[in-house]
C-alpha cells in the first residue's frame, strides 16, 4: 500500500498546491523593501489573524496539550520564525535562484535527523533518487552562485535558515502525530511570529511606517506560500514521512526560477530547465520508493 493514497483527494493534489504556493514567496519578497524580519513577521502574524476566528472550534484539544508538546511546539515556532528571518534576508544579498537551491540541503538534515533522533531509516533506492533531485536543483542554482563578496553572504544565510526549517520539521513530524494541523500551525505561526517581532524591537526597525504596497505584499505572503503552503506541509505531516515532506519542496527551486524568469525577469538557462526536469524525475522516484509500506 502506498501511503500517499490516505485521503479521499490525492496526496499529489495537495503537494502541488504546497509547491506552487511557496514558489510564490520568494517573488513577493523581492518586491518588498521592507526589512526582512519585519516582513517574516506580518506573514505569520496575520496567518494567526486570518486563523484566529476559527480557533474556539479547537478548545478542548488545546486544553488536553501537555507541557512537554507545549515546549517543543515553541521549538518549532522558533525555528520556523529563524527560517523566514534568515532566508528572506538572503534574497537581499544572492538570487532567487542561489538562494532556494540551497534549500535543497533541507532533506538530507532531515533524514539525518529522523536517524539520529528516530532511529527512521531510508532505503537505497530513496537515497539514489534523493540525490538525483538534488543535483538536478543544486544545477538550477549553480550559475548563480559566487563566493565572495553580497552573494556568499546571502548564500550563508539561505544555509543556516535551512537548518532552522529542518529542525522544524522533524518536531512537526512527531507534534502532529497528535496534534491537529489547524492547532499546531496556529501555535507555530504565533511563536514563529512573536520571535520575529521580538528581534524588531531590538533592532529598533519600524512597525508601522510602510505604505500599502507593503502591507499588500505583506498580505499575500499570509495567504499564498503561509496557508497554501506552509499550513499544507504540516498538514501532510501526518500522512508522509518528514522526509518526504521535505523532498517535495524541492519543487520550490524550479517553481520560484520560473516565476522570478516571468514577473522579476530574472534569467533561465537550458540547462536549468533540464536540471528542473532532472529535479521532477528524482523527486518523483524518492515519495514512490519512501512512500511505501
Amino acid at each position: 500500500m502506498n501511503a500517499m493514497n490516505k485521503t479521499k483527494i490525492p496526496i499529489s493534489i495537495f503537494l502541488l498546491i504546497g509547491i506552487i504556493a511557496i514558489s510564490f514567496s520568494a517573488i513577493f519578497v523581492r518586491w518588498s523593501d521592507a526589512p526582512a524580519a519585519v516582513i517574516a513577521m506580518y506573514r505569520l502574524l496575520m496567518t494567526n489573524a486570518l486563523m484566529l476566528p476559527f480557533l474556539w472550534n479547537y478548545r478542548k484539544e488545546i486544553a488536553r496539550i501537555r507541557l512537554r508538546d507545549w515546549l517543543r511546539t515553541a521549538i518549532s515556532g522558533i525555528s520556523l520564525g529563524l527560517h523566514f528571518l534568515f532566508w528572506m534576508d538572503s534574497l537581499h544579498f544572492t538570487t532567487v535562484a542561489s538562494s532556494t537551491a540551497i534549500l535543497t540541503l533541507e532533506p538530507i538534515f532531515v533524514l539525518l535527523g529522523a536517524f539520529l533522533l528516530y532511529g527512521h531509516r531510508t532505503s537505497r533506492a530513496a537515497l539514489i533518487a534523493m540525490c538525483i533531485a538534488i543535483v538536478g536543483a543544486v544545477c538550477i542554482g549553480w550559475g548563480d552562485f559566487q563566493f565572495s563578496g553580497k552573494a556568499l553572504k546571502g548564500d550563508l544565510l539561505s544555509l543556516v535558515g535551512t537548518l532552522a526549517v529542518a529542525l522544524h520539521m522533524l518536531l512537526g513530524k512527531s507534534l502532529r502525530e497528535h496534534i491537529s494541523a489547524f492547532v499546531y500551525s496556529f501555535f507555530v505561526f504565533l511563536f514563529a511570529g512573536l520571535v520575529l517581532a521580538v528581534t524588531n524591537v531590538f533592532t529598533g526597525v519600524s512597525f508601522t511606517a510602510y505604505p500599502a504596497k507593503e502591507w499588500g505584499i505583506f498580505l499575500l505572503l499570509a495567504i499564498v506560500p503561509t496557508v497554501f503552503g506552509h499550513y499544507v506541509f504540516n498538514w501532510l505531516l501526518k500522512y508522509m514521512k518528514a522526509s518526504s515532506v521535505s523532498m517535495t519542496v524541492l519543487g520550490e527551486p524550479l517553481g520560484a526560477t520560473l516565476l522570478a524568469y516571468f514577473l522579476l525577469g530574472e534569467t533561465i538557462t537550458t540547462i536549468q530547465l533540464l536540471a528542473g526536469c532532472l529535479l521532477l524525475v528524482g523527486v518523483g522516484m524518492f515519495l514512490r520508493s519512501n512512500e511505501k509500506k
